[in-house]
């Protein structure tokens, strides 16, 4: 073989050699990850509130984001049912739902500090403690909303008033809500903190006060679908750990991740610590997770 066959084979090995490598890099470039949020409709919304997050995440785990919108809670599972999509960032109260009806596998929590129920009365309201609620009308926020429905209403069972037998619950708009309470004609109306703070500088001629408080709610909580491969689960829940700045700096870009603000992610979650919440359906007369109230 002559020196410039030898040349020319060599040089065609190696062509071949950096072929197969970069073949394999883009293959393992291409795993693709397919992530929802159930509390956000539509792709711009998506978007606006989570592009610097999906950047970041495709930064730190080496795989493409794609972004799944769902225009449903409901929707949401069976577009994980019918493996759609992979990963989904979803509320403590949607998360039992999703775990009955999709087996999803809890990923990492989103810690939300001071996201606790509450329930309020007027300032100068003759309620005193809880039991003065008896035989009233009370206000809960949407159907199935964990801290303006089903927390509130397990703060009250947790001190021992149970809706529909010791007082009687309503589900009305928080505004419309607050108007009546200022007017007398409820008596208290569930809430979160934050709604708490809202209502105070949108009424500041009235005054209100906490007549009870439930504990610290389950957090948000990111999880996989049962068909998701064990390693890439593993992947994204090393990027949390391991970036929790960078990621937990790109989500509080946008405007509702703002919630987030002051929390860490938490990747020891557990199925049982979202038992608190099935307390929760238990006590407005849900015993099965197979659908989400309020639909």
């Amino acid at each position: 073989m002559t020196m410039s066959a030898k040349l020319g084979g060599a040089i065609l090995g190696g062509a071949l050699a950096l072929a197969v490598g970069l073949g394999a890099a883009a293959t393992a470039a291409a795993e693709t990850i397919r992530f929802a949020v159930t509390d956000i409709a539509g792709l711009e919304s998506l978007q606006t509130e989570f592009g610097d997050f999906k950047a970041a995440l495709e930064q730190t785990t080496g795989a493409e984001v794609k972004f799944f919108p769902v225009s449903s809670r409901t929707a949401a599972v069976e577009a994980m049912n019918s493996k759609q999509v992979d990963f989904v960032l979803t509320g403590p109260a949607e998360y039992v739902v999703f775990r009955s009806k999709s087996k999803a596998a809890p990923v990492i929590g989103w810690q939300r500090p001071d996201y606790f129920a509450q329930v309020v009365v007027m300032a100068d309201s003759r309620y005193q403690v809880a039991a003065d609620l008896k035989g009233s009308k009370i206000a809960f926020g949407d159907v199935g909303s964990t801290s303006a429905h089903l927390g509130p209403a397990q703060a009250l069972a947790d001190l021992g008033l149970m809706p529909g037998t010791d007082y009687t619950p309503m589900n009305i708009s928080r505004n419309v809500a607050v108007e009546g309470l200022i007017r007398g004609d409820i008596a208290a109306v569930g809430m979160n903190f934050t709604h708490l703070q809202k209502i105070r500088k949108a009424f500041p001629d009235h005054g209100f006060r906490v007549i009870a408080r439930g504990r610290d709610l389950p957090n948000d909580i990111l999880v996989a679908g049962p068909h998701v491969p064990e390693a890439t689960v593993a992947k994204m829940r090393a990027a949390f750990t391991d970036h929790a700045k960078v990621l937990m700096a790109a989500i509080l870009t946008g405007d509702d991740n703002k919630k987030y603000s002051g929390g860490v992610f938490l990747p020891k979650v557990a199925d049982t610590d979202y038992d608190y919440v099935r307390s929760m359906y238990h006590t407005i007369g849900v015993t099965a997770f197979d659908s989400f109230v309020g639909n």
